[in-house]
């Protein structure tokens, strides 16, 4: 399994609840944690490769899809972005498939709008001739470089002097898909169960005690998908993971009324690798309303949605965190500018009139937020890759960002075929 790195058996104490609660536990082939779209498709996968297995996914939230299945720009990636020979360049462009080929079988609707990356300055043009190029070697199908007239013939609003065209990037609704995996899980004879939390995981040699807020489960072996929880369920299994969930959030404005139309597809900028972000960019949605965003500002709780959102448990792992405080050290005054753009709609709206000068005040209005559950490696540097690892029995996903949604259905083939392997499932 690529970039799964074992770990030794771990002890049999773990973090989390100090003994299981008096009586029997329930009992199940694997347990999957995490509802959102990578633990579902891992789910679906398992299924799909072991008919009858006894699986139980357990969500901590009352509902699927919560967080950043749910906060997602709802963008089909092509695999522009990602270093030849990643996981995310090899799993976006086969999930990008796989994906499609599931929304067509189950009525999801999704288009290919294509996507537009626009340089505004001469210094961008060398980044973007490299982002062609690496598009071209990722096999991205129809990529093309264009110059002034073809950027209005694509975006009649948007100025810019050259632009690499996606044609086959696409927008699909997540949560759908989430929803749509789920019924499938339980249709297969899978136990899907919201509001259960997992408070700690006690690896045996033959099997996992997972310990959650309505009583312990025993299972032969558990994938752990869970997303902005990623490094503490890891802890909570006696793993000692070397990077640190960090969330950032990222809040988007609105195009309303006149100014939606100002935008056919997908427009983004040139990404600068001096900072860890890519930018804001716009986005037609599925329902057809306009994003503008996300910025990326350090969120103050893992599910801090909202300015205010504090949580001190949270907060204090983050600014004791020597990644995260390397991290910040290197990028502060990029830092700082983002933060100045969410508070201050005026130097957000300057960022967004580089590509639409015709964009005023009044066209945007604030709208939803998302949090980013973002690995940050003991160095400071942000883990670019998806990022697979594990011990005997329990393996955990410890970095899915973004394109990981479109990559989901990948991901999870490959966590299914190692779970199978390493818990030895044999199903029903």
């Amino acid at each position: 399994m690529p970039d799964l790195r074992a770990v030794s058996e771990p002890p049999s104490t773990a973090v989390g609840d100090p003994a299981p609660p008096d009586g029997p536990a329930a009992r199940a082939d694997v347990v999957v944690v995490g509802g959102g779209i990578v633990g579902l498709a891992t789910a679906y996968r398992l299924l799909e490769r072991r008919p009858g297995l006894r699986l139980v996914l357990l969500e901590r939230e009352p509902d699927l899809a919560r967080h950043q299945t749910g906060h997602n720009s709802g963008v089909l990636h092509a695999g522009l972005y990602y270093a030849p020979g990643s996981l995310k360049a090899r799993l976006c462009r086969e999930g990008k498939a796989e994906l499609e080929a599931f929304a067509d079988a189950h009525a999801i609707p999704y288009r290919r709008i294509g996507k537009l990356v626009v340089a505004v300055e001469p210094a961008e043009l060398p980044r973007l001739q490299a982002l062609s190029e690496r598009a071209r070697a990722n096999g991205v199908p129809g990529v093309e470089l264009v110059g002034p007239e073809r950027i209005r013939e694509i975006e009649p609003h948007v100025r810019g002097l050259a632009g690499i065209w996606s044609p086959t990037t696409g927008i699909i609704d997540f949560r759908a898909v989430a929803f749509a995996l789920a019924d499938h899980v339980r249709r297969r004879g899978g136990t899907v169960e919201t509001g259960r939390a997992v408070t700690g995981l006690r690896e045996r040699s033959r099997e996992v005690l997972v310990e959650t807020t309505r009583g312990p489960i025993v299972a032969a072996g558990v994938v752990v998908c869970a997303g902005l929880w990623a490094d503490r369920l890891a802890r909570a299994s006696g793993d000692r993971p070397r990077e640190r969930i960090i969330p950032f959030r990222g809040d988007y404005y609105t195009l309303v009324g006149a100014a939606a139309e100002l935008v056919r597809g997908l427009i983004y900028p040139v990404p600068d690798p001096r900072f860890p972000f890519l930018g804001v960019h716009f986005t037609r949605r599925i329902d057809g309303s306009v994003w503008a965003g996300p910025n990326a500002v350090l969120a103050g709780a893992r599910a801090g949605y909202r300015r205010r959102d504090i949580d001190l448990r949270d907060l204090a792992e983050i600014v004791t965190s020597p990644g995260f405080l390397r991290l910040a050290a290197r990028h502060w005054r990029a830092g700082l500018l983002e933060l100045w753009r969410d508070l201050s709609k005026r130097a957000y709206l300057a960022e967004l009139r580089r590509f639409i000068p015709e964009l005023g005040p009044e066209d945007l209005v604030f709208g939803p937020s998302g949090v980013r559950a973002q690995a940050v490696d003991p160095d400071g540097s942000l883990v670019d890759d998806f990022r697979l690892g594990g011990s005997r029995r329990i393996l955990h996903v410890r970095n899915a960002p973004s394109p990981a949604a479109t990559a989901s259905l990948a991901i999870g083939r490959v966590l299914a075929a190692e779970a199978i392997d390493r818990f030895e499932l044999e199903g029903g």
